[in-house]
C-alpha cells in the first residue's frame, strides 16, 4: 500500500476513536503516530486489514497517553482488541460520515485560514508537521504551534454537529493554490481530498470545485519556462495541456452543471473549460466567458471577479470596451495595474502601459509574477525608445 493510499484512511480512523470517546486533539495524535508506524513498518511486514491496525494501534496510543482507570482501560483495550466488521453497507456508510464530519472540523468557522489549512492537511491529509512546515515553507516548530492551537479552538466543538461544505471548499482551494513546496505537491493533495468529499456528498459546488482544479491543473506543464519563467495563457503551449484532466474535468462540470443549481465553483470551471476547449488562443469564446464572468459576478459580488471580467470584456470587445469595464473596479483591487497595462497596451498606449507594468511589477508578491511583468515594461520601453 503506498503513502497515498494510507493517508486515505486517517480521516475515518480518527472519526472511529472520537466516536469511541476520545477527544478530538489526543485522537488526533494518536492517528498520526499510528500512521508513522504504518509507514515504518508496513513496507516489510503490510497488514491483512490496514484500517483495522491502524484503529487497533491509534486507540492503543489513545489509551496510553489517557492513563484512563483500569477498569475503563481494560474494558476499551478488549474492544480495540476485536476484529472489525467487513465492509457492510452500514460500515462503509458510517465511514463516510466519520470522514466528512472530519472535514468540517478541520474547516471550522472559528479558525483562521491558516490554521484551517494546517490541520485539514495533517488530520485529514495525514501528512506529517514536517511536511506541511515544508510546504508552507515555514519553521517545523511554528507549523507545530500552528496545528496545536487549532486542536485546542475546536477542541470543544462536537463532532456531530452540522458542517458546511462551503467552509471545506474553501479550505480546500487555498490548498491547491499554494501548488507545490518541499515534498508534498498540495495541489495534488488537494484535488485528492476533494475527490474524497465529492464521493462522501452529493453537492454540485463539491463537483463544480473538483473540476476547477482538474482544469487548472491539466495546464500546469505549460505555465512556465525551464528556468521558472511565468508564461501567459495566450502564450502557453497547449500541445503541453493535459488532455486526460481535461476531459475529466468536463465531464465533472457538465454533470454538475445538469443539476442546474449554479455556484461560484462551478462558474469558474465553466470558463477554465472555454479556454481548455480552445486549441489556439485566437479560437477562444470570449463573448462565453464573459457571460460566466457576469453569473460569477452575481454569486459572488467580488471585485476580483470584475477585474478578471475587463480582461474577457477587452478580447471579446475590444480595448476601450476592455477599459470601460475596469473603470468600474476599485483600483486597490490588487493586480489592477497589470490589467490595465494589458488593456492599455492593447489600445496602443504603450508609454502608459510600460509605466503601469512597472507599477505592477512594484507590488507583485510573488517573485516569478513581478519578473513577468518586469519583462514586459522592459519590453515596451524597448519600443518605445526604439
Amino acid at each position: 500500500m503506498n503513502e497515498a493510499t494510507l493517508r486515505e484512511l486517517i480521516p475515518a480512523v480518527t472519526g472511529v476513536l472520537v466516536r469511541r470517546g476520545a477527544d478530538f486533539a489526543t485522537a488526533e495524535d494518536a492517528v498520526q503516530d499510528a500512521l508513522l508506524r504504518a509507514l515504518a513498518t508496513w513496507p516489510s511486514d503490510p497488514p491483512a486489514d490496514p484500517k483495522g491496525w491502524l484503529i487497533t494501534a491509534a486507540w492503543r496510543k489513545f489509551l496510553d497517553a489517557t492513563r484512563a482507570e483500569s477498569s475503563r482501560l481494560a474494558r476499551e483495550a478488549r474492544v480495540a482488541s476485536q476484529p472489525p466488521p467487513g465492509p457492510t453497507e452500514a460500515a462503509l456508510t458510517e465511514h463516510a460520515a466519520d470522514t466528512l464530519q472530519l472535514y468540517f472540523l478541520c474547516a471550522h468557522p472559528s479558525l483562521t485560514a491558516a490554521s484551517a489549512v494546517a490541520l485539514t492537511l495533517r488530520a485529514v491529509g495525514g501528512l506529517t508537521t514536517r511536511q506541511i512546515a515544508e510546504a508552507y515553507l515555514v519553521p517545523e516548530t511554528t507549523m507545530a504551534q500552528r496545528i496545536s492551537r487549532a486542536k485546542r479552538t475546536v477542541s470543544g466543538v462536537r463532532f456531530d454537529e452540522p458542517g458546511d461544505v462551503a467552509t471545506v471548499l474553501r479550505v480546500l482551494y487555498l490548498v491547491f493554490n499554494e501548488g507545490y513546496s518541499g515534498e508534498v505537491d498540495l495541489a495534488d493533495e488537494a484535488i485528492r481530498l476533494t475527490r474524497q468529499v465529492r464521493s462522501m456528498t452529493d453537492h454540485e459546488e463539491v463537483s463544480g470545485l473538483h473540476a476547477l482544479m482538474l482544469l487548472h491543473h491539466a495546464r500546469r506543464a505549460a505555465r512556465t519556462t525551464p528556468d521558472g519563467a511565468l508564461v501567459p495563457l495566450a502564450e502557453q503551449d497547449r500541445s503541453r495541456w493535459d488532455s486526460d484532466l481535461i476531459t475529466e474535468g468536463v465531464a465533472v462540470l457538465q454533470a454538475a452543471l445538469a443539476r442546474d443549481r449554479l455556484g461560484e465553483y462551478q462558474a469558474q470551471a465553466a470558463i477554465a473549460a472555454l479556454h481548455a476547449d480552445a486549441q489556439a488562443v485566437d479560437e477562444t469564446d470570449w463573448v462565453q466567458i464573459v457571460e460566466w464572468y457576469d453569473e460569477l459576478d452575481r454569486l459572488t459580488d467580488n471585485p476580483v471577479v470584475r477585474l478578471n471580467r475587463a480582461v474577457a470584456v477587452g478580447e471579446a470587445e475590444g480595448a476601450q470596451a476592455g477599459l470601460a469595464a475596469l473603470a468600474r473596479v476599485d483600483r486597490a483591487v490588487p493586480r489592477y495595474p497589470a490589467v490595465e497595462a494589458h488593456l492599455r497596451e492593447r489600445a496602443g498606449d504603450l508609454p502608459l502601459a510600460a509605466r503601469l507594468y512597472g507599477e505592477a511589477a512594484r507590488a507583485a508578491t510573488n517573485l516569478a509574477e513581478r519578473d513577468h511583468l518586469t519583462r514586459q515594461a522592459a519590453r515596451l520601453n524597448g519600443v518605445v525608445r526604439g
